[in-house]
């Protein structure tokens, strides 16, 4: 028997094992339709069921709730929103990149207490956590009565009620969400890699910025997107620690329906909130892709 009398059937065993393979795909969607369902049901029906009410109303299809947004205090609303959401995302990077650094350079006793410390805030409750800063840094609060007594200042400062306070509320609620993927993260670099561009000549500086920091993106990336996503719809925190002051659209939701009982406004913003965010997160991915293809390179 020659090698020919072979080639026949090796089309037929290439057909077989298609064959075998969509089969196998087949069953797996059929294993995952109840997922699907499920997250269907629980996701995407909901945000049809705002979307239809944010469009159609007593008198039918309406574009009303959302020509309102164009209102000079809904867009005041929508920028405090991002302007908190974005810079208590840059706060975060900069007090948890060093922070998430120091516990993945540490021995592992001293990492696991850094680490406690980072999740010592989640065994209390939110708020909880916001009184507390409520209570330090009003007018007679802690922090005030102590700047005055070591002379540093001599009337109390403006640190509650306003958008310092919520920002420092906020930022502390959130870092541990920014440190924990970050840490995971750079817990999988390989030091020997700064070793090695120590050794070809690199600074310690030039290394940690061109090696370092890229192999940290993924969790950078993850933190960037947990803070930032959270913030945009926190209310508790802006509400008791910007006194009324600091107005988000998460409150805007809740004073539409609480307040005036409009549904259809209210889920017009939900909805506008939701496209904006999706917006961002794609440009954000978008942005994160090309420049890892421009290292890749």
């Amino acid at each position: 028997m020659t090698a020919a009398d072979h080639q026949p059937d090796a089309p037929m065993n290439e057909r077989a094992l298609d064959r075998q393979a969509r089969a196998e795909q087949r069953n797996l969607m059929a294993l995952s339709l109840p997922a699907f369902i499920l997250v269907g049901s629980l996701v995407l029906l909901p945000m049809g069921w705002l979307f239809w009410m944010s469009i159609y109303g007593a008198d039918g299809f309406t574009a009303e709730n959302y020509t309102r947004l164009l209102h000079p205090s809904y867009k005041k609303t929508l920028i405090t929103t991002f302007e908190l959401a974005f810079l208590v995302t840059g706060l975060c990077i900069l007090l948890g990149y060093p922070l998430a650094y120091l516990a993945s350079q540490l021995k592992p006793r001293m990492a696991s207490l850094v680490l406690l410390c980072v999740l010592f805030p989640f065994w209390t409750s939110l708020l909880v956590r916001t009184y507390a800063w409520l209570v330090l840094l009003q007018r007679r609060g802690l922090i005030n009565n102590w700047l005055m007594e070591w002379g540093l200042i001599d009337t109390p400062l403006k640190l509650v009620h306003n958008f310092t306070g919520t920002t420092i509320g906020m930022v502390h609620i959130m870092l541990p969400f920014f440190v924990l993927p970050l840490y995971a993260s750079m817990k999988t670099v390989d030091y020997d890699l700064m070793k090695a561009a120590s050794n070809l000549g690199a600074s310690p500086v030039r290394a940690f910025w061109q090696i370092y920091v890229p192999l940290t993106l993924s969790g950078l990336g993850a933190g960037v997107i947990l803070v930032f996503v959270l913030s945009l719809g926190f209310y508790v925190t802006p509400a008791l620690l910007g006194g009324g002051r600091v107005m988000m659209w998460a409150m805007q939701i809740e004073r539409s329906m609480a307040v005036y009982a409009d549904w259809g406004a209210a889920s017009a913003l939900g909805v506008v909130l939701l496209v904006m965010t999706l917006g961002i997160l794609w440009a954000f991915a978008r942005l994160t892709g090309a420049i890892g293809a421009t290292e890749g390179k």
